[in-house]
């Protein structure tokens, strides 16, 4: 069998003095699909960040996409953050450049260099998210839900293991967020691996999927419920 694409063991977390996670483990398997629920200030942003590089692990082990996130060091996270797509409830967009130079940025930070493969890896990316036409409009010509899967694209960019989505339809209506879960889950059909902190039980009931509930700074996994 594969080593999990995430592994944590016995990990703490705390923020401000507070334990907020206490001794979890968490094993995630290339391809799956894990939705991370609980109420907020109960760790999933937290736990996120951990996985991303964000908040350091004082103690237990931990590795990401082949990553020890225990003992990576500052520079070591750019490398570590190629392999994750990172989807905000704000989307954390460039307000002041076009669509395509927006993509264009996190590419060039990546170290893409070739003008015509980065333009072939931007079209593909809006292709994959339906927004082919959009590449010439800033941010605030978009809906919001447009927004939010411009961000799916740019978490597309570099081809990653895995994504990573905080709250992802947290500022989306009903309708567009369903959108929205479309989208993650055809990425996934298509072997991307994808956790989701969310309090929108909405999404969960209309696309069930393995469901982590996070309480008093414990994991509980729920009976995956099927329509």
């Amino acid at each position: 069998m594969k080593n999990p694409i995430v592994d944590l063991k016995n990990i703490n977390i705390n923020h401000d003095e507070k334990n907020i996670l206490s001794d979890i483990s968490l094993s995630v398997r290339k391809g799956e699909f894990i939705y991370l629920i609980g109420k907020t200030g109960s760790g999933k942003s937290s736990l996120l960040k951990i996985l991303y590089g964000d908040i350091k692990i004082l103690d237990g082990e931990g590795s990401v996409a082949g990553i020890n996130i225990v003992k990576i060091k500052e520079k070591e996270i750019p490398f570590l953050r190629r392999k994750l797509g990172i989807v905000f409830q704000d989307f954390k967009l460039l307000s002041d450049r076009s669509i395509k130079k927006n993509l264009e940025f996190v590419l060039k930070a990546t170290d893409w260099k070739d003008k015509q493969k980065i333009e072939d890896r931007i079209q593909t990316v809006l292709e994959k998210v339906k927004l082919q036409n959009t590449e010439n409009k800033f941010p605030h010509e978009l809906s919001g839900g447009e927004q939010q899967r411009i961000a799916i694209a740019r978490a597309l960019l570099n081809k990653p293991e895995l994504i990573l989505a905080d709250e992802p339809t947290g500022n989306l209506d009903p309708g567009t967020s369903a959108e929205i879960m479309g989208v993650l889950k055809k990425i996934n059909k298509n072997g991307t691996t994808i956790l989701i902190a969310t309090h929108d039980y909405e999404i969960i009931s209309k696309f069930p999927a393995k469901t982590i509930r996070i309480e008093d700074g414990k994991f509980y996994q729920l009976k995956e419920k099927n329509n």
